[in-house]
């Protein structure tokens, strides 16, 4: 399964619906948010353009929880984590949460195959142990093109994808 990984869109509407365009595109069967999705119409524009599962979790800067969880509510497909989750996708075992010191340190751990965050606005992916480390990059496009990512469960492939092209650069495996 491929699945489709954003984080901090903060509100930006044209790039989110880039994004899901281009991640419908690509077969993505699943989407990951990784947090910074700010206003509760993100969450509303996801579950309405995304027909597969979709997870999210809080970042920073998501400041009405309650709502958040009320739109996500409408759509069965959403399940909303709270800060962090641990998924089990066709035999690949991925954790996500917003900062990336945390991240590293899961990562470490050895337990993951996949390990995704966002928080610092920075794309990157890198091998960790046994663990492929990803930060999609932003969708809001304050440092640069706005970026997001695609994992696919069977090569355990993670590679990032610019809004709007083909590749970003920056790719990472493990079996």
């Amino acid at each position: 399964m491929k699945i489709a990984v954003f984080s901090d869109s903060h509100d930006q509407i044209a790039h989110v619906e880039a994004a899901l365009t281009a991640a419908n595109a690509a077969g993505a069967g699943m989407l990951i948010h990784c947090g910074d999705l700010c206003a509760p119409f993100i969450v509303d524009l996801l579950g309405r353009r995304f027909a597969g599962p979709i997870h999210l979790v809080f970042g920073n800067n998501d400041g009405d929880g309650r709502l958040l969880q009320v739109i996500a509510a409408r759509f069965s497909q959403i399940t909303l984590w709270g800060i962090y989750a641990e998924l089990t996708v066709e035999d690949r075992t991925l954790a996500v949460i917003h900062y990336p010191e945390p991240a590293r340190r899961i990562a470490q751990s050895g337990q993951f195959d996949l390990v995704c965050y966002g928080h610092n606005h920075l794309k990157a992916v890198e091998a960790v142990g046994k663990a492929v480390l990803a930060n999609p990059g932003e969708l809001l496009g304050k440092e640069g093109p706005p970026t997001w990512g695609l994992y696919d469960t069977a090569t355990g492939a993670f590679e990032l994808q610019a809004v709007g092209s083909a590749a970003a650069g920056g790719t990472a495996q493990r079996e």
